[in-house]
């Protein structure tokens, strides 16, 4: 079955503050976009990337597409204002194309191994919707307000990553019946099958530490440290 990278880059990175969104800034002498597709882009298991991205960035998009000469590229989308616009545009695309599995990434997780993207396309040839993560290492207080309401026990916690990968007709599904819910909320995409369609189980494969999201300023040196690795 083909396998398809979407890479989700609509976001205008607003909690980093800079004057541009975070995925175009540069890591180890990239832009962290280029990284993370390049990293698809390398990966024997994967058939096409697609990229989504802000609208008003569309065009510089295609342009960075074209002089990084990426064979696997098929589509720029246009992205929206939710996080959840962005993968709707991308099932939208292949809503004619058969079953496929959609493998969804966060641009701004530039540091995405060859090991990780592995594990997710073994994982496809038997379960219908994979998730990766890594396991937690701190103590986790659940709070109300200004006071410790409950710790959960560490050891059932995982902190997720991406990517998420699912068939085609179980995501198109899962966002089917969420959208007739005027409630809908959604952080991830594993959250909308886990609440949706609750009969498919979300396979976890393991994650990596490094396998960071570009989320803060104190996070570029840290990634810039790890390319230097």
């Amino acid at each position: 079955m083909k396998n398809i990278a979407v890479i989700l880059a609509g976001g205008v990175g607003s909690r980093l503050g800079a004057d541009k969104p975070k995925q175009f800034l540069e890591i180890g002498g990239r832009m962290v976009i280029e990284k993370s597709i390049d990293a698809f882009e390398r990966h024997k298991g994967v058939d096409e990337i697609v990229i989504v991205i802000n609208p008003d960035y569309v065009d510089e998009m295609k342009e960075i597409a074209r002089k990084n000469k990426w064979k696997k590229v098929t589509k720029v989308l246009k992205g929206g204002k939710e996080r959840y616009y962005s993968t709707l545009s991308a099932i939208e695309a292949y809503k004619e194309a058969g079953e496929v599995n959609l493998i969804f990434h966060d641009a701004v997780r530039p540091m995405v191994s060859q090991t990780i993207i592995d594990r997710v396309t073994d994982a496809l040839k038997e379960h219908d919707a994979v998730g990766v993560a890594v396991k937690v290492t701190d103590t986790i207080w659940e709070t109300e307000g200004e006071v410790i309401k409950a710790i959960p026990n560490r050891c059932v916690l995982r902190k997720a990553q991406t990517p998420q990968a699912f068939r085609l007709s179980v995501i198109k599904e899962a966002y089917r019946r969420g959208l007739q819910d005027p409630e809908m909320s959604s952080t991830d995409d594993c959250g909308m099958v886990m609440r949706y369609m609750p009969e498919k189980k979300i396979y976890i494969v393991e994650g990596e530490e490094r396998n960071m999201k570009l989320t803060y300023k104190e996070d570029i040196k840290i990634l810039e440290y790890l390319c230097r690795q």
